[in-house]
Order: structure tokens, then C-alpha cells, then sequence
């Protein structure tokens, strides 16, 4: 196989000749290895190779004993020779040459280098703006920019650079926005020339994935059709505003409707790799049983009927109940595994299977233990071995949609953690933040990025290349900070590191379950009846359960403990330890920041700022956490000194958070957020426009101290 590839370069290769002395060479009927030679080619068009020929050669070809996405680079005199396993292998080792180059290494310094992916999906899960899951204006504003295919393909580049080889795009319904259904074709909105727009869109999209060696999916929710459908066909439950939590609509005229732009997509799509499919929202009053077996009378018979192979995420079901928002049970999961292997046995069905998991439910940035899933307990169902499918877990971010973060080490001992032998991957992404407009930034200021995901690299290139290789050392994304900002970026990643633990200590400290129950970068919770979202304050920081009890321990159960004399476990991290550990890593963050001049450079401005931000909440969260100890150890049994320190600390939290503000308030807008949806026991259309910023909720930090004030012993 090796040397047919080789003769096949030789002979149907395409050279571009660079003024120093550099010609790459490469089979110019591959999509992929035209893709790795052309980003190769700009990066060696920036740095000046221009000396003629008869210098550097750079062979990029395949090796098929590298295996699926493996690539290797090995140098000899002046030859560079790029192999790929495959055609995303190929791009791989390209962009690593080309990482190199960037990062200033000359073509003579280039070091031979290899790689072979840890996790097979490393998927990123992007919620589309039109007709979206959550209703507001945090997501609808996106509209515009993903219409555009310029952003997709500067996305999908970051994908490729990062080696994330999986796009899933989800909404309630895509298919109308895709084909005109054949057998109903009211069901879609647009005319002819708006729908062929779309379809425009939607090719160009899983075209570009496929050169960069990027699968794409389809996960729609279930069970929904579009508002035109419902006015023009006899459906049973029309849910014109696509609320998500209903009941589902199991009519005849649904189940026929649901196949056939299954297989129609397909048919039309020949580029779209893989279906996702969801049980849960829309089907409200079915059981688990009944649920599956709508899927496969909809979704898997139009799989089957598209007559070409299909790869299927089957994401486990929420709920052993009727309800939308059930449990957890052994039995649920004994009947969907047996479904998931029947259907990876399906000849259609290009396997394994994905069984996608919430990684502890919609907030993983916490803990990398495995402490839930979405409706609670999972049971060890799905771990036993030999399975015909492969367990996923998608690591949602409910919580970082602004600020810069990166914590290197928790991602890394995060996949550590999950690199089981039942383990296919991960998918990273969210339900209530879409990457798209950069609708923070302060207009007024000048910057060089034009797109939300371009702020957050650091994000990217952790998940993506960890995931890949979980080896891949710390140096991998400092020198990402000096290539952008030169000698002032060298200490940025540590810093980074340090101020992002206060997002961990956050999570631990505060139990959590779906996307609007926490917001971490705002320190907010959703509390009460009414699904009031605010500041984490100190009597809820006090009361509120920790994610795992047996590695940490709240404020009020710490005080008993303490006042009754009970040992508590050497291995459980108190409030008071994370207090200590926050204000020491926070502080060592602002030491590593401090003398960086950001006058000329707006970039690193935002980088430093959105560390200071970071450890300046640590500090907040540390003094609250001092604060609620000392606030409770006095209602518990008094002593003016305890109602003093717990003061104190808290106007030390106070003074923190008006340092956030003061960082944040010049730099960004007031930013529409879709947590607030349900705030104050409002309607999503009440609370479309509702919006955040750390400088809005100073009134509500300050309200803390005068909780302190004002306590009373033994109350």
C-alpha cells in the first residue's frame, strides 16, 4: 500500500515553489491532502521561504500503517516527509509542521514526530441559531453570522488545527431548513430560492468538514416538526412555539413524515456522515420502551431506506418515567443497550454506535469523577464488556461563555480519567451559549479576532488536543502564548491555570444539574420556586450541597462537625482548605500578570484582564467561604469575635468583586444570557432580552455583609 501511494504522488501531485527553496509535493486528487498542502503553503508563504529551487522537499502522502487519523513526520537532508493513516492523518501532520513553523522553528530545526488519537470521536456539539432548543436573544442573535459560510470554514479550521474530527449540529428540527419534504412539502417555510440558500449553506458545510477530515451529524430533538407542518398537516399536538418539555405527538401522519426527511436528508446530503438522535424533551407521557420504539420505526427505518451507510449517536435516555425530567434506573438501561447492539448489528449502520452521557449532568467543569449523569445515578449497565457500541461523554459548558479559561491539567486527567476500554470519545459544547458573535467586546475597542470562538483558542486547543493525545505536554499551549504575544506571554499559561481553578472550586462546591442551575463564570445559582438566578451568596454558599460528599464537605456541615467534635476524613477538602488554596493560586496568578504592559496590544489586554477576573473572584469566592464559616459558627454558638471575622471576610469578597466590575465593566457589554430565561418565575418571552454583568450584581454581594451584620446568635 505504501509504495502505490508513493508512485501515485509521483505521478498526480501538484508542486508549489516558494522563492527560498521549498517545493511540496502531494496527491492532488485528495481533498485532504490538498487542504494540508494549501494551510502548509501559507504558513511557509508568511515566514519568507524564498530562495529558489533545488532545496527543502516536503512529501506529503499516505501510510496506511500508521493507522486511522495517525500521522508521522521524519526528516532526512533536505526532505520533510508528511504521512498521514489516513486522509485526516495527512492533515494532521501537515498542521504540525506547520504549528511548528509558526511557532518560529526553522525548516532545518523541524524534529521528526508521530501521533496516534487517545479517544476515536473527539466531537464538538454545536447548537444551531435557528430554531433552537432554548428560546432567547443570548441565541437567536447568531442568526446572521453562522448564515455565513466564511465563518463555518474559519471554524471548521480551528477544528482541523485542534484535531477535532467531528461536527454535530443540533436544533429542534434541521429538516426543513434542508429539503423540501417530498410528500409534504408545506412543511417547509422558504421558497425556492431561500431554501436552495440553505442547502447552499448546509453542503458547503459538510463538504469543508470532509477535506479537513472532519465527520459531520445531524441530531435533531424528538419529537418535533416545523410550525408550518402543524398548520398545514393533521397533526394531534401542533406546538407552534416549540416549547421543549411537552408531550410527544405519536400520530401516524408524524411517524411517516419523521422517516421520510430522515432518508430524504440522506439522500440529498451525501456528504452528511451521521444522524444523532435524542429521546427526551418532546416526548413527554411515553415510556423508555415506548420511546425507542419510536425511534426505530422513524428514525432508524429512514436510516435504512436511504440505502448508504450511516454512522448513529444514540444519546441514553434522560428518563426511566413518562416525564421529560424523570430518573435513573437499572431497567432503562438493561433495555437500551439491548436496543443500541441490535442496531449496531443493522448492515446500514456504519458503527460503533455512540452512546452519549452528560459528563455529571450539564456541568463537568468540577470534578474529573464520574458523579452523574442527566437524572441522576448511572448504574454500571453500559461499562460491561464486550459491548458493540462505545460509551461518549459530552463535557457540556453551561459555564465559561466570555472570559478566556484554561486549565490544562483538569482536561488532561479528565480524559485520563475516562480512557476506558468502553470509551469512544467525547463531544464538547452547550445548550445556552452558541459560538458565533462576539456579542462581549466592547465595540468601541478595536481587536483582531471577528468571531466568539476565536476568543476562546485556549478552550479549543485544550479539549482537542488532549483528547488526541492526553500526553500532550503543557509547552504545546505556552507556546501558543508567546506566539501570539511574544515574551509577554510566557508566563500566561500558568497564570491561566491557577485563576481557572476558581471555576473548579465553584463546581465543587455548589451541586448542580441542568444548564441554568449554575452559571460559573457569573458565580451565579438558580434559586427557589421562582428559579431566581443570582449571586451564589453567603447563606446559600452556607446551606448549598457539594457535588461529591465523599471529597468535600459545605458550610454548614463542616460547623457541626466542628462544634461536635466529629472527625472529618483526612481526604475531604473543607471550606476553609479551598479558601486557602483559591486565595494561594489566585494571588500567585496576579503576581504572574502584574508587570505584563498591555498598552499596545488589545489582545493581551483581554487575556490579562479575563485572568485578573478570575483570580479576583477566587478571592471573592475564598473570603465567602471564610465568611460563611465564621457567619455560621456564630449562629451556632455565638461569640462577637466570630460575627466580626465573618464581616470582615465578607467585605473582603465585596471589595473583590468591585475589582471584578472594575475589570470588566470598560471591556464588555452587558450581555444578553440565557440563563436568565427562566429567572423570577418568568416565561423565556418575558425574560428574551434579560441581560448580565458582574457590575450588576455588586448590590447583591454588598446585601452579604449586611446579612452578617445583622445575625443573630443561635438563629
Amino acid at each position: 500500500m505504501k509504495k502505490f501511494i508513493c508512485a501515485l504522488v509521483l505521478t498526480a501531485s501538484i508542486g508549489y515553489s516558494f522563492a527560498q527553496n521549498v517545493k511540496l509535493t502531494f496527491d492532488k486528487s485528495s481533498p485532504q491532502a490538498n487542504y494540508a498542502a494549501g494551510r502548509l503553503q501559507k504558513v511557509l508563504t508568511s515566514k519568507k521561504y524564498a530562495n529558489g529551487a533545488g532545496g527543502y522537499i516536503i512529501s506529503i502522502g499516505l501510510n496506511s500503517g500508521l493507522g486511522k487519523e495517525g500521522y508521522s513526520v521524519t526528516t532526512q537532508s533536505k526532505t520533510i516527509k508528511v504521512e498521514g493513516g489516513d486522509g485526516t492523518g495527512v492533515v494532521y501532520g501537515a498542521l504540525s509542521v506547520a504549528e511548528d513553523l509558526a511557532n518560529g522553528v526553522k525548516l532545518q530545526a523541524i524534529k521528526a514526530s508521530k501521533g496516534t488519537p487517545q479517544m476515536q470521536l473527539r466531537a464538538v456539539k454545536f447548537d444551531m441559531p435557528w430554531d433552537t432548543y432554548r428560546h432567547h436573544l443570548s441565541l437567536d442573535q447568531h442568526y446572521e453570522t453562522c448564515r455565513d459560510i466564511k465563518y463555518w470554514e474559519a471554524f471548521l479550521d480551528m477544528m482541523a488545527d485542534n484535531r477535532l474530527n467531528a461536527l454535530s449540529l443540533w436544533n429542534l428540527h434541521p429538516f426543513t431548513y434542508m429539503i423540501r419534504p417530498k410528500n409534504y412539502p408545506l412543511a417547509t417555510p422558504f421558497n425556492d430560492k431561500e431554501l436552495k440558500e440553505w442547502q447552499t449553506l448546509f453542503k458547503g458545510i459538510f463538504k469543508m468538514a470532509h477535506d479537513r477530515g472532519i465527520d459531520t451529524y445531524l441530531v435533531p430533538f424528538n419529537i418535533f416538526f416545523s410550525p408550518e407542518f402543524a398548520k398545514n398537516y393533521p397533526v394531534k399536538k401542533p406546538n407552534l412555539d416549540h416549547d421543549f418539555f411537552v408531550d410527544g405527538d405519536t400520530s401516524a401522519i408524524v411517524k411517516k413524515y419523521t422517516r421520510e426527511c430522515i432518508t430524504q436528508v440522506l439522500k440529498e446530503y451525501p456528504d452528511l456522515d451521521g444522524i444523532g438522535f435524542t429521546l427526551g424533551e418532546g416526548m413527554g407521557g411515553m415510556t423508555p420502551e415506548q420511546r425507542e420504539d419510536w425511534m426505530t420505526e422513524t428514525y432508524i427505518a429512514g436510516m435504512r431506506d436511504a440505502g448508504r451507510p450511516v454512522k448513529l449517536i444514540h444519546r441514553i435516555p434522560f428518563s426511566s418515567t413518562t416525564g421529560s425530567l424523570g430518573v435513573t434506573s437499572i431497567q432503562t438501561e438493561v433495555m437500551t443497550r439491548k436496543t443500541i447492539e441490535e442496531q449496531n448489528d443493522m448492515p446500514f449502520i456504519n458503527g460503533p454506535i455512540w452512546a452519549d452521557l452528560k459528563y455529571n449532568w450539564s456541568h463537568p467543569f468540577s470534578t474529573t469523577k464520574l458523579i452523574k449523569v442527566h437524572g441522576g445515578k448511572l448504574f454500571d449497565t453500559y461499562f460491561k464488556l464486550p459491548a458493540k457500541f462505545k460509551i461518549t461523554w459530552t463535557a457540556r459548558n453551561e459555564d465559561v461563555f466570555c472570559l478566556r479559561w484554561g486549565v490544562p491539567q483538569f482536561i488532561r486527567e479528565h480524559v485520563k480519567a475516562n480512557s476506558q476500554p468502553y470509551t469512544g470519545g467525547y463531544f464538547i459544547g452547550s445548550e445556552s451559549y452558541i459560538p458565533g458573535k462576539d456579542y462581549f467586546t466592547n465595540p468601541s475597542i478595536k481587536v483582531n479576532w471577528k468571531y466568539a470562538f476565536q476568543r476562546q483558542w485556549l478552550y479549543y486547543k485544550m479539549w482537542g488536543r488532549l483528547l488526541y493525545d492526553p500526553n500532550t505536554p503543557d509547552k504545546v499551549f505556552s507556546d501558543e502564548f508567546v506566539r501570539r504575544y511574544g515574551a509577554a506571554g510566557k508566563n500566561l499559561l500558568e497564570a491561566s491555570s491557577l485563576a481557572g481553578k476558581t471555576l473548579l472550586a465553584t463546581g465543587k462546591f455548589f451541586d448542580s444539574t441542568y444548564d441554568l442551575t449554575l452559571y460559573g463564570e457569573g458565580m451565579m445559582g438558580q434559586f427557589g420556586r421562582n428559579k431566581d438566578m443570582r449571586y451564589i451568596d453567603v447563606d446559600n454558599q452556607i446551606k448549598r450541597a457539594v457535588l461529591d460528599s465523599t471529597a468535600s464537605i459545605n458550610i454548614a456541615d463542616y460547623v457541626a462537625a466542628i462544634n461536635s467534635n466529629k472527625k472529618i476524613d483526612a481526604k475531604i477538602v473543607t471550606p476553609l482548605m479551598i479558601a486557602d488554596s483559591l486565595e494561594r493560586d489566585c494571588k500567585r496568578a496576579l503576581e504572574l500578570v502584574k508587570a505584563i504592559t498591555t498598552a499596545n496590544n488589545t489582545a493581551l489586554m483581554f487575556e490579562v484582564a479575563d485572568i485578573k477576573t478570575w483570580a479576583n473572584m477566587g478571592l471573592n469566592m475564598a473570603e465567602r467561604m471564610r465568611g460563611g464559616v465564621a457567619l455560621q459558627t456564630y449562629r451556632a454558638k455565638g461569640g462577637e469575635n466570630n460575627k466580626q471575622k465573618a464581616i470582615v471576610h465578607l467585605e473582603n469578597a465585596l471589595n473583590y468583586w468591585k475589582n471584578v466590575a472594575a475589570i470588566t465593566r470598560p471591556i464588555y457589554n452587558d450581555m444578553p444570557l440565557t440563563h436568565l430565561m427562566e429567572d423570577g418565575g418568568r416565561t423565556w418571552k418575558q425574560n428574551y432580552n434579560d441581560k448580565f454583568h458582574w457590575a450588576k450584581l455588586t448590590p447583591q454581594v454588598a446585601a452579604d455583609v449586611d446579612v452578617a451584620r445583622k445575625a443573630v446568635a443561635g438563629k
